[in-house]
């Protein structure tokens, strides 16, 4: 039997009163790919921390090629040849991919810096593995993917053997990660080993040779990919069978939100070219769309951060001249935004703090913050939607993703919200609380709620939407009835292609 290059051995991390690694083992082969699959907060990302030396283990111990590695080093970890690529990622924006790439490989000593000889061997290794990328492009002004890349660059071009990817496809368009994941057997075939989190049950089944589960901070299962099943795996992590939420016909309500020809121009670019749509009670309105086509600035827009250009909008039938963050709040909108570490919660705040911070006259008397009632809220929301990962005054930053987003998702509709703005409410999370995520999506909207969900995920937004929208360079199709809809159409229509045959044409105003 080959002697593996990594072994993880009986590593355990405890982090207050959360055990998040508990007497974890594992190891790796030269040329394999493995999986590390399980729920949010299972576990995972410690555990890759510790491989790269982020954490300190409790117990335990990491052997690269039989030797132990120096815990809590991350250069020795880069010198034994460990590289990571994070979900988010550390780079330079202002700088260039070379720039990016070189940074800490040169001694501040040096006379000059080797730019030429840098540049041959960043082009080499992109050309041997397929991860074509400009070297004298700006970091800010390459896209998600592109600057992936560069990320997965700088890990190889210090040498790496072992190559650790935390949720490389959280951001990734559907197309992007089919490219990396055919890059990644690329890899391996050259001798490259990696490891990949993932939540994502078909990228797992596809890509991986072997599979392994943590549930609860434990070691519960090793699996080879061609030996396993999409609902054996799901079943392995979350210790139940699980099972999505079916949506049901419903009679949608009085119409609570609508645009029509807005525009909006944002830094000097036409981001939304006069969309029109209509939101009722009780109905989810899908819009589905490739990354970068105008969602995000929708999102904004309907949540009160930025201004439209032209247009006319009604909420709740009445004009709105300006919509602002407070306007948003006080009108009973709930918002969970795409970015959940940006715009959705501040990490080195408690969670009773990120609780109330759109509540804060609620909970505030003659200057002082009522600390109790803050808790009490907390509670209740990790109560009843199964936060996990530590009590009220837990530091947000040392939730999982998955329990950060029911966090959100918890103080957005703990007291149902007349319209829910949701935008990818599922990204990165694991297939329980996908589930849990789009149940409470459509128990809101059977209480009356009007939900906006904007998705990239087809399947999501097929599973939860009465009527469909496209957006395609900040246009938006007509609305299509869900019956409509297939594969198929959605792609069409997500390449711009549409028309208004058995379409439901709509008018704002």
């Amino acid at each position: 039997m080959t002697k593996p290059v990594l072994e993880i051995v009986g590593v355990s991390k405890r982090f207050g009163t959360n055990l998040a690694n508990d007497g974890i083992s594992l190891s790796l082969a030269k040329g394999e790919i493995v999986a590390l699959l399980g729920e949010n907060g299972a576990g995972k990302t410690t555990l890759m921390s510790i491989l790269f030396g982020h954490y300190v283990p409790d117990s335990g111990k990491v052997l690269i090629n039989g030797t132990a590695l120096p815990p809590g080093k991350p250069r020795a970890a880069i010198r034994a040849g460990i590289g990571m690529v994070h979900q988010h990622f550390s780079l330079a924006p202002n700088l260039t991919a070379l720039e990016n790439v070189t940074t800490g490989t040169e001694s501040l000593w040096s006379l000059c810096s080797r730019r030429a000889e840098a540049r041959a061997k960043l082009l080499d290794i992109a050309q041997r593995f397929g991860l074509s990328v400009d070297p004298d492009a700006r970091l800010g002004d390459l896209s998600v993917g592109e600057q992936q890349r560069v990320e997965i660059l700088k890990a190889l071009y210090n040498d790496a053997r072992i190559l650790v990817l935390d949720e490389p496809t959280a951001v990734l368009t559907q197309a992007e990660a089919e490219t990396l994941f055919a890059t990644l057997k690329v890899m391996a075939r050259q001798g490259l080993s990696l490891i990949f989190i993932s939540h994502k049950l078909d990228e797992v089944m596809a890509t991986a040779d072997r599979i392994i589960v943590l549930r609860g901070g434990r070691h519960v299962a090793d699996r080879k990919a061609s030996e396993t099943t999409k609902a054996e795996l799901a079943e392995l992590m979350v210790g139940r069978s699980v099972s999505r939420p079916v949506r049901v016909a419903a009679t949608p309500g009085e119409t609570v939100l609508e645009a029509a020809a807005v525009s909006v121009r944002h830094q000097g670019v036409d981001t939304l070219k006069a969309v029109d749509f209509r939101l009722r009670a009780g109905e989810v309105l899908g819009i589905i769309g490739v990354s970068g086509n105008g969602q995000g600035v929708l999102a904004q827009l309907l949540s009160g951060t930025i201004s439209r250009t032209s247009g006319d909008l009604l909420l709740f039938g009445k004009p709105v001249d300006h919509l602002s963050v407070a306007d948003v709040v006080a009108a009973g909108i709930g918002r969970i935004p795409e970015d959940r570490n940006k715009e959705g919660a501040i990490g080195e705040m408690a969670i009773w703090e990120n609780a109330i911070l759109e509540r804060l006259p609620n909970y505030a008397k003659y200057g002082l913050v009522d600390r109790a009632g803050g808790m009490r809220f907390a509670s209740d929301i990790i109560a009843q939607f199964d936060v996990r990962g530590g009590t009220p005054a837990t530091r947000t930053r040392l939730l999982s993703g998955g329990n950060m987003q029911k966090l959100i998702l918890g103080r957005n509709l703990i007291n149902r919200p007349r319209i829910l703005l949701a935008a990818q409410p599922a990204r990165g999370l694991d297939e329980g609380a996908v589930a849990a995520v789009h149940e409470r999506i459509l128990e809101a909207r059977k209480a009356g709620t009007a939900v906006l969900l904007i998705s990239e995920d087809l399947d999501e937004v097929m599973a939860l939407a009465d009527r469909i929208q496209a957006i395609v360079g900040g246009r938006l199709s007509p609305p299509i009835r869900n019956e409509d809809a297939d594969r198929q159409r959605l792609g069409l229509m997500m390449a711009g292609e549409w028309h208004t045959e058995h379409t439901e044409v709509t008018h704002a105003v």
